[in-house]
């Protein structure tokens, strides 16, 4: 009887082991015709695919080729920080004052110490501004100070493209950022023609002003446009031309410390409190002077949900100058401490370091080198830690759904099987991360398309990649 079991157990183990054969052979001629037939004319790919459950490579194609990752540079960075036993320490924003307090009357200055919180906005800004309020006193005779020393003075990444700013995925870093460091304007045609529209800035702040020369239902006026006087550093918002409809666009603001202490010193004017000496930068003194009023904290679940599901370069940044805090310990960092960890993560993948490019935490620069192989392998680490892979899990897009995937493979096998990272550069589309078989399997991936001058077409045949990987028994 037992010799009988052994034999059955034996059989069905080849002929599982036949069907994983013909599915992976079948898998590897359909993905090739995909290739011969649907990779648009001219660009190139690399692909790399693993089946996480029966632990085996399934298709690999120019998979250790270097590629530009664009945004999927953001899982590169998300799972370096979360394997860090201190990865749920939150973004933290404090406030001190230093001086003596003298019946109604700060003798000294505040202190506002950033914490490269990309979420920061109002409630924050309003909870900071009250801890403030909260204190006897009305009058400060010093300054409202930023200490933004923990980074240097380089706003940009290494390798980003001058020109997209003020666009608002084109942030300008610091240590203290407010409303993601932009300005989003709204602007509401008139009643009738020639009217001129109504033009209004969120949030309210005199740090900027509105400049509108658009009018209702006028063609002659142009194509609508939306700028500011970025070239000179300005804040000033320039709106023109033709209004047809409402339209919300975003644009950064120059200089998120400045943006973020002005509105600051408003909220505190508006709880009655007066600073005649205004605001400045500068690091906050380690002496018995300084005592802390308040702060602000952000949950890293928040910002890596934003950062994965909206693809937030603000936020990716953010993770990547805590990665090197966290790392060093010092007060001061600079983006080489960042890659250093970076690098430190890639050999423990599983790679040589010295075989890639990292230049920052989002995919903006022009130098980021990854390739496919090196994406699966980080996805595969994830994989393997219960806890890495269900917060990276829970923030990716699922296809169909949510995030930069909402409009994606709908009425598809792949829809709501797919949770992965897009990548979307001029002339690059990548998409990476898991996807879920008819079989049950679990499959981690990585598809980097280059020099596709049509990312539409791109975007297509990765679909097509996706929902025959979902179809796999």
């Amino acid at each position: 009887m037992n010799d009988m079991k052994q034999r059955i157990y034996i059989a069905l183990w080849l002929l599982c082991s036949v069907t994983g054969v013909w599915a992976q052979d079948d898998l590897a001629s359909r993905l090739d015709t995909l290739l011969k037939y649907n990779l648009p004319g001219g660009s190139e790919v690399g692909i790399s695919v693993y089946d996480l459950t029966s632990r085996q490579s399934l298709y690999a194609y120019r998979d250790t080729k270097l590629s530009r990752p664009a945004s999927t540079m953001k899982l590169v960075t998300a799972i370096t920080l979360l394997a860090r036993s201190d990865s749920n320490r939150p973004f933290r924003t404090e406030v001190w004052y230093r001086g003596a307090i003298v019946r109604d009357t700060l003798q000294g200055d505040l202190y506002v110490l950033g914490g490269f919180d990309p979420e920061f906005d109002d409630q924050g800004m309003n909870a900071l501004a009250d801890s403030v309020a909260a204190f006897p006193f009305r009058h400060i005779t010093g300054r409202v100070y930023g200490d933004v020393s923990a980074k240097d003075s380089l706003y940009w990444g290494s390798g980003w493209a001058w020109d997209d700013t003020p666009a608002s995925f084109q942030p300008y870093l610091s240590p203290l950022m407010y409303h993601k460091g932009m300005v989003e304007i709204s602007i509401q045609p008139g009643r009738a023609k020639g009217d001129s529209v109504r033009v209004e800035g969120t949030p309210s702040s005199t740090y900027y002003t509105l400049t509108n020369q658009a009018l209702t239902r006028t063609p002659a006026e142009g194509k609508l446009s939306l700028t500011r006087d970025w070239l000179e550093n300005g804040n000033n918002f320039l709106v023109k031309g033709n209004a047809e409809s409402k339209v919300v666009r975003q644009l950064n603001v120059y200089s998120s410390q400045d943006f973020f202490l002005h509105v600051f010193l408003e909220r505190l004017f508006a709880r009655g409190l007066s600073v005649p000496g205004g605001y400045a930068c500068a690091e906050l003194p380690s002496d018995t002077l300084t005592n802390r009023i308040g702060a602000w904290e952000c949950p890293v679940q928040t910002v890596l949900n934003q950062m994965m599901k909206e693809s937030d370069n603000l936020n990716a940044e953010a993770m990547f100058w805590r990665i090197g805090q966290l790392a060093t310990g010092k007060k001061r960092i600079s983006a080489g401490d960042c890659i250093g960890e970076i690098r430190k993560m890639i050999r423990t993948v599983g790679h040589d370091p010295a075989g890639f490019k990292i230049a920052d935490g989002c995919g903006l620069s022009n130098y980021d080198y990854l390739s496919p192989a090196l994406l699966v392998d980080f996805l595969k680490y994830a994989y393997s830690s219960t806890d890495i892979f269900r917060k990276l899990y829970k923030a990716l897009p699922v296809a169909g759904i949510d995030g930069t995937l909402k409009s994606r493979m709908k009425n598809t096998k792949a829809y709501r099987n797919v949770q992965a990272k897009t990548g979307t550069f001029t002339g690059i589309s990548a998409l990476a991360g898991y996807a879920q078989t008819a079989g049950g399997h679990q499959l981690a991936f990585a598809i980097m398309n280059q020099n596709t001058l049509s990312a539409s077409e791109a975007r297509a045949f990765q679909d097509k990649v996706c929902e025959l990987l979902t179809t796999l028994p």
